[in-house]
């Protein structure tokens, strides 16, 4: 009975080894930096985002560029649709990337969305690294820290 008793209780702690990692913060975090750092840009009602590499990979921040394209017989700028962020104005954004691991929110105006493809009359220039994924994100930690 003593063996079985062991041998289970041996069994539960391997199945909990796993649980044991969740929600450890890393050595770096330990000591004390942010995942995160928000810093108003002066003169404009914007922020400039920064994170550690740790959050990008956590984030899952993936980027593509503004480019041209033909559409109907005309050179248009365009950017995945998954770069468009709309804040509680209804007005759109998309963070574009000003430094490696550093992003602004961009105004953009949409033309029409095309498939996957939002098609701009106004936005970053061609060339300029979008967000696609973890936009809502960056915007959240924006919209936390920003001064009342």
């Amino acid at each position: 009975m003593k063996s079985s008793t062991r041998l289970g209780m041996v069994g539960m702690g391997i199945a909990c080894l796993p649980l044991l990692a969740c929600g450890r913060p890393s050595v770096s975090e330990e000591a004390g930096s942010r995942a995160v750092k928000v810093e108003h840009i002066e003169g404009s009602d914007l922020s400039r985002v920064t994170v550690t590499e740790l959050a990008a990979k956590r984030l899952d921040i993936q980027t593509a560029v503004v480019r041209t394209v033909l559409v109907r017989g005309t050179l248009r700028k365009v950017i995945p649709y998954a770069a468009i962020l709309y804040d509680t104005e209804g007005r759109t954004w998309a963070y574009t990337m000003a430094a490696p691991l550093t992003f602004v929110r961009s105004p953009v105006s949409v033309d029409y969305i095309e498939g996957d493809v939002a098609v701009l009359t106004e936005g970053p220039a061609v060339g300029v690294a979008v967000v696609t994924v973890g936009a809502a994100e960056l915007y959240g930690s924006e919209e936390e820290f920003e001064e009342e």
